[in-house]
């Protein structure tokens, strides 16, 4: 698997989430397997790079390569001039956003929004792949509702315009994460198209990522929300796809101590004060996942003020989960 002049470790990718995949979960899903794992969205609008949001986002600092930095806007030159501009910080790959379907950005004509104007999509397309000497990707949805899934027409636009690769969220804009994906126009998108396909939407296990590819031909799979308190579930999809095999359940002294590395990872990217904020929504899905968000843990891990006393709760939570499995072997 290749985008460009680089060869994938793994054809499972992680999604962007805003708000999730910022660079210590990065890393850390590629730690764990994740062929590529891109940035969350930048705005092509410079002028607002200058927060301390944008600076998070745009720092890649002791990151994997390939480099991924997903853009999300409306205008051709304005996307032409932010490709630029991060590939001169350091991105080697450029991931267009033609997918989000929150209201803040549709509302602005970005994200999803855009696969309503096809002659838009083609100029910013050229626009971007014009501008810079790296791979440009395409991230995209079905279309925007039910009645006009146009993503056959833009997969095939976006070849044309030398896209390298494309990722289908199996949902209209309209659906926005409601019901079941639907992988017949991933698959229509496969037959039409050339360049590698991922499929994405509900792959949550790795047989579901088998069936998935079984079924619509794609060259690979994007995870999303599966990987909210697991990341480790790319060690398992690479595994069943690989070998067919099941990977053993990590050990829970394993899981505690990759939960407490990726606690110190965000403190020290973030801070003090927006570490422990950011720290509290991959605790709770951890927690959901692994402890079943009791009440008490929930209030000490979430209450938590500081980031000693949040790491503190998490580690003698942790701790005791780790005894039980113990007491009970």
């Amino acid at each position: 698997m290749r985008i460009g002049p680089y060869a994938l470790p793994s054809a499972v990718l992680l999604a962007p989430m805003a708000g999730v995949t910022d660079r210590p979960f990065r890393v850390l899903c590629r730690t764990f397997g994740a062929g590529l794992a891109a940035s969350e969205m930048i705005t092509s609008d410079a002028r607002l790079w200058n927060t301390s949001k944008s600076r998070h986002r745009m720092n890649h600092e002791g990151e994997p390569e390939p480099r991924v930095v997903q853009l999300a806007g409306a205008d051709a030159q304005a996307l032409a001039e932010a490709a630029r501009a991060n590939v001169a910080l350091g991105a080697q790959i450029i991931d267009l956003n033609m997918g989000c379907p929150a209201k803040k950005v549709c509302g602005r004509l970005c994200g999803s929004a855009l696969l309503t104007d096809e002659p838009l999509v083609a100029r910013i397309l050229d626009a971007v792949v014009r501008a810079v000497d790296v791979p440009v990707t395409l991230k995209i949805r079905t279309g925007w509702d039910r009645e006009h899934r146009n993503g056959v027409n833009i997969a095939c636009i976006a070849e044309s315009c030398g896209i390298a690769a494309l990722a289908v969220h199996g949902r209209t804009r309209a659906d926005f994460y409601a019901g079941t994906a639907e992988y017949d126009t991933i698959r229509d998108i496969k037959r039409r198209v050339r360049i590698p396909v991922f499929a994405n939407g509900d792959i949550d296990t790795p047989q579901k990522a088998h069936e998935v590819l079984a079924f619509t031909g794609a060259d690979g799979v994007m995870i999303g929300r599966a990987s909210h308190g697991a990341p480790w579930i790319f060690r398992a999809v690479n595994a069943h796809l690989r070998e067919r095999i099941q990977m053993p359940a990590l050990q829970r002294a394993d899981v505690r101590d990759i939960i407490l590395t990726h606690l110190d990872s965000l403190y020290a990217f973030y801070g003090e004060e927006t570490g422990v904020r950011i720290a509290r929504k991959h605790l709770g899905w951890y927690c959901q996942q692994l402890l079943g968000s009791p009440e008490q843990v929930r209030r000490d891990l979430m209450g938590a003020e500081s980031t000693a006393a949040q790491f503190a709760h998490a580690r003698k939570h942790f701790e005791v989960w780790v005894s039980e499995a113990a007491a009970a072997a």
